[in-house]
Formats: structure tokens, sequence, C-alpha cells
């Protein structure tokens, strides 16, 4: 897993957190907001397109990536599990997709195809109505 730079690391906001806690939820702002700056991370062209894609609604239009982490108790496994996160969207995007290889199917495959549709044709025809003739 690649290391998150802190010169990426826009701001990081600490907020009042539902979920675990117990009463403590309500004195303590334990949920990290963390704002990445993606231009920073100096990611080829294919990668930033990737993570825009699998970032979706957490991605700003001014390029920062938003992740929220509220899952834990304690505002330092919050924030390791915000970095985490943001560390493995960057992994993901950086991973080559492999480019698909055009086929065409066989000219035995062709016509089978429509060997298959004549078929069909026929038991379609078939239901008509019956004429005495």
């Amino acid at each position: 897993m690649a290391e998150l730079p802190e010169e990426a690391i826009v701001e990081e906001k600490f907020l009042a957190a539902s979920g675990p806690g117990g009463q403590n939820v309500n004195k303590v702002a334990t949920a990290v907001q963390l704002r990445v700056n993606v231009f920073a991370l100096g990611l080829p062209p294919y990668a930033y397109q990737q993570l825009k894609t699998l970032a979706g609604t957490r991605m700003t239009a001014a390029g920062e990536l938003v992740i929220t982490a509220r899952k834990f108790r304690t505002q330092d496994a919050n924030r390791s599990d915000a970095r985490e996160r943001v560390a493995e969207l960057i992994d993901k995007a950086l991973e080559r997709q492999t480019r698909r290889v055009k086929t065409k199917p066989s000219r035995a495959a062709r016509a089978r195809r429509v060997d298959t549709k004549k078929g069909r044709s026929e038991v379609k025809a078939g239901r008509g109505k019956v004429r005495l003739d």
C-alpha cells in the first residue's frame, strides 16, 4: 500500500460522530474528515481518471478527495482508517487495466446463429392462423 504524502493532505477536520461511543459521542469529536489534494499526488493521467471514477461523489470539482471516517471510537483510529482508505483508493487507481482485444465470431459460429434464427422463424410462422384450403 502506498504511503500518503503529508503535502497532499489539505485539511484534517474532526467532527462529532454518530455510532459507537455511548455518551462520549456527544462530548468528543472523534470522526475525521480528511481532504486530499489529488493534484499534489502527481498521478499519471490514467490514474487520475480512474481515481475520479472510483471516488465518485467523494471527489470535489476543485480536485479534492474527501474521506470521512467514523467507524471507531477514537480520533487516532479514525484518522488512520481515513488514511488507509485514501491509500487503498490511490493504489486501486494506479492499477492499469488490460486493454480489451477485439475478436470476431468465426464463420461457423455466424452460420450457426443464422440457422437458429431461421429455426425460430419457422416455429413462429407455424403459430399463425390455421387455414383450411
